[in-house]
């Protein structure tokens, strides 16, 4: 018996409701999608495109919110595995990475929020700063000392970013994605970056930035020290020019 035939023995003992959400999904899988690869990209194959694609268009036929975070590692783990390649997830409270494919180690994260900029990236929390001595600038050396620590434990940086376009489109196509490569080099350059403390806010403990610059003094990225309760560091105005865009899905 042929794989075709054993499927329609299983379709057959559906109930009409999960007949309908079947029916659903094959209608997701003909939808047109339009895809792209970098030409450079390492990890952005016909295969990769389409397998992830798929899931995304998936997804918007059960969801009507982006891809998040978990989702996302969930699906990049899937994708991989069909392709043939090793993937393993560690522990969902695990500091360091998010998932490795072929022992490579990478850190993942998305950005979906409605007043998301197309040339500028933001992480609304790259990772959590905890306690400690925060009250003026020389204690934000010791926090970027943090984040760069944080960074030894994977070996790359990829950020899924999510725009709806609605009525900015001509065409049906509703959902854009990107999948964006951060260069840990880049990053890295927060070690000649300028401190600043924000004595002024009322946040306790008070925010600080770290602000990286080219030689014309153009921002390149920011490092902001978000004070308060959740005390977590964010990446804000990261220019997407200077990031590899691996893949782009449009449908």
């Amino acid at each position: 018996m042929d794989n075709f035939e054993n499927f329609q023995q299983r379709i057959a003992r559906l109930t009409s409701g999960q007949i309908s959400l079947l029916d659903t999904i094959v209608d997701t899988f003909e939808q047109p999608i339009t895809s792209s690869c970098h030409e450079q990209s390492d990890i952005a194959s016909n295969d990769f495109l389409t397998a992830f694609g798929d899931m995304l268009k998936l997804h918007h036929t059960l969801s009507n919110d982006y891809l998040d975070k978990h989702r996302f590692e969930a699906v990049l783990e899937r994708v991989f595995r069909i392709m043939g390649h090793k993937v393993e997830r560690p522990s969902m409270n695990n500091p360091g990475h998010d998932i490795s494919v072929n022992d490579e180690k990478w850190s993942l994260k998305t950005q979906g929020n409605k007043n998301i900029r197309k040339e500028k990236l933001h992480i609304s929390k790259f990772m959590e700063l905890g306690k400690g001595q925060w009250k003026e600038e020389s204690d934000l050396k010791g926090l970027r000392k943090m984040f760069l620590h944080h960074m030894e434990e994977y070996s790359r940086i990829f950020q899924l970013r999510y725009f709806a376009l609605g009525d900015s489109s001509a065409s049906q196509e509703k959902h854009f994605y990107e999948l964006v490569e951060i260069p840990k080099t880049l990053l890295q350059e927060s070690t000649q970056g300028h401190l600043e403390m924000r004595h002024n806010s009322t946040q306790t403990p008070k925010p600080g930035y770290c602000m990286v610059t080219d030689k014309s003094g153009n921002i390149k990225f920011q490092l902001y020290f978000d004070g308060g309760t959740e005390r977590k560091l964010q990446i804000k105005n990261l220019q997407k020019h200077l990031c590899m865009v691996h893949a782009t899905w449009k449908f």
